[in-house]
């Protein structure tokens, strides 16, 4: 023994003793002691403390390394589904406030409301969900990650695919459904032929390898299985892109026309508007139309649950477009008018009275159809808003309720039938400053009562004016209201995203990829053939990578197809002349 050898013989005798010291007479461990180094440690620290080693050193990570450590953080697949569900936390919020893109004049009454509430929410970005940093950056985040951990296993992917199946293990007894048959009287090349065409009619890879005194058949199956996982993975991210760029391109306004009228596809037409940030509102496609007629249909079934519920919606309208020329379409709910650069949704849909309004002088104030928003009650009691700031010697407004067929009782006035059997009109004249000259916007469809003068009667209080179609009022003070008659109206979403498609269509590729992942098995099987005296030994076994219940009944069923008798080879008959 080199001196070498001895030193490592003599250092491990040492540790042995100095295990042995560190236990007293009964088996129990020493509280305190002093070790020696043998002198097999020619590198062992020299200080000790309490009887154990310093601990070792740890290398530092350094920039490069702390970069990649992150890096593969996350790139993990962990980290993608962590930051997936981040995002739908983090959307949230957004249907929960009111959003500045979707509905200025909500949030702002939001925030004038809930005080300081409000501006701790809109500080943090709580009513720009969608368009906050905190939101982007998890975005982003996803988007990197998702790249960082597909690239690499699509790669991975391409390598298997294109490599062969693995070499048969050398003993087939340790996997499933391992089965092991003496056939006599069979030619093992063959017999191997046969499982090879037997597997690749199955959509099995193969590939017969040479081995010593025997030949076997590999083949695997399943690789559907990774690609519908790399497709949903990859469909995903074109989710991602789609809906990044449709937010960023597209455009999306709100319109309310009332039958007999015309809408042209400008920025001035729309009630409100919603461009992308890339999106340059002077390219809006050139379309416009008239709404015709707008036609609503309701049950009349005794089913107090079936009762006024509607059954038809559906707007008739004369559409022009540079491409088509002129033409008549009808736009249903779920069936939108598709012009080039825009899709139309029906959104929704009332009536709009049509009301005369003339001051103390005789002068016409206010008329046309007025559009009323519906309560959401069954009836559709829609409350009416009209305000006159030309009217003379002092503004008005007329507040209160459009009935469909109205009723008027101790609840106060209502609808009992959405449609149009006994129209009424229940309202109410103010008087006083409107407040239309300060400069502050206001909603077209409300106003604050508190600091105007109702017009009250002989006894001093309020009037409640109730008309009918063809009908005419007239006040103390000389100025008359007349109700003429009753229009309907439609509410429509006009939006375009370029994007629309490639969105769904990843959409879709996503939802059948993850169905290929879950449901495809992947396996490998053997087949080895050993020729011996008689005739040939035959072991078939298999391998699932993943949950496959059916693989060993599998393995068994193609031992059996191989070990029955091969069929007879067809033979060609001569025709008889």
């Amino acid at each position: 023994m080199d001196a070498q050898e001895d030193g490592t013989t003599v250092g491990t005798q040492s540790e042995d003793q100095d295990a042995a010291a560190e236990r007293g007479p009964d088996g129990g461990e020493q509280t305190a002691r002093a070790r020696t180094p043998g002198p097999g440690r020619a590198g062992a620290a020299e200080d000790f403390t309490s009887g154990r080693d310093a601990p070792p050193a740890m290398p530092k990570l350094g920039l490069r390394g702390t970069a990649l450590f992150l890096w593969r953080q996350l790139t993990s697949m962990q980290t993608a589904l962590v930051l997936l569900m981040l995002l739908a936390i983090a959307a949230v919020p957004g249907s929960l406030y009111p959003q500045r893109n979707v509905n200025p004049g909500e949030t702002e009454a939001y925030l004038a409301e809930n005080g300081k509430l409000a501006e701790i929410l809109d500080t943090l970005g709580l009513f720009d969900v969608y368009s906050s940093p905190w939101f982007s950056a998890i975005y982003l985040l996803l988007f990197i990650s998702l790249i960082g951990c597909v690239i690499p296993r699509a790669l991975v992917h391409l390598r298997h695919l294109r490599a062969a199946p693995p070499r048969t293990p050398a003993k087939l007894g340790r996997f499933v459904g391992h089965t092991r048959v003496q056939l006599p009287g069979v030619d093992a090349d063959e017999l191997v032929e046969r499982a090879r065409a037997d597997l690749r009619g199955r959509r099995y890879r193969t590939v017969v390898q040479e081995e010593k005194r025997a030949r076997s058949v590999s083949s695997e199956r399943g690789y559907l299985r990774e690609t519908g996982n790399l497709i949903f993975h990859i469909a995903l991210l074109g989710v991602l892109i789609g809906v990044a760029g449709g937010h960023l391109t597209q455009y999306r306004g709100q319109i309310t026309v009332v039958e007999g009228e015309g809408f042209s596809n400008s920025l001035t037409q729309y009630d409100s508007f919603d461009p992308g940030p890339w999106f340059d509102a002077s390219h809006l496609p050139e379309f416009r139309f008239t709404l015709d007629e707008f036609r609503a249909e309701y049950s009349t079934s005794t089913n107090e649950h079936q009762f006024g519920q509607p059954t038809l919606f559906e707007a008739d309208m004369t559409v022009t477009t540079p491409d088509t020329g002129t033409a008549e379409q009808t736009v249903r709910v779920n069936q939108p008018l598709e012009v080039p650069g825009a899709s139309l949704y029906l959104l929704g849909n009332g009536y709009a009275p049509e009301i005369t309004l003339r001051d103390a002088e005789g002068a016409v104030v206010a008329e046309g159809p007025l559009i009323t928003i519906p309560m959401g009650d069954m009836g559709y009691t829609s409350q009416l808003v009209l305000k006159a700031p030309d009217a003379q010697p002092e503004q008005m407004a007329v507040v209160g309720f459009f009935l469909p067929t109205g009723e008027i009782d101790e609840s106060g006035p209502h609808s009992q039938f959405p449609a149009l059997i006994d129209p009424q009109l229940a309202l109410t004249v103010y008087t006083g400053d409107l407040g239309l000259d300060a400069g502050v916007p206001q909603n077209a469809y409300q106003i604050d009562v508190s600091s105007l003068e109702p017009v009250t009667g002989e006894d001093g209080s309020p009037v409640l004016i109730r008309l009918y179609p063809g009908q005419e009022y007239a006040l103390e003070d000389g100025s008359t209201l007349s109700f003429d008659g009753v229009r309907r109206y439609a509410a429509f979403d006009i939006k375009h995203d370029p994007f629309q498609k490639f969105t769904l269509v990843m959409a879709l590729s996503a939802a059948g990829g993850l169905i290929l992942s879950l449901f495809v098995p992947r396996r490998r099987v053997w087949v080895r053939v050993r020729p011996d005296a008689d005739g040939a030994i035959l072991e078939v076994a298999g391998l699932a990578r993943s949950e496959d219940p059916r693989l060993d009944e599998d393995v068994r069923e193609l031992a059996a197809r191989l070990a029955a008798p091969a069929p007879p080879a067809p033979t060609s008959r001569s025709r008889k002349s």
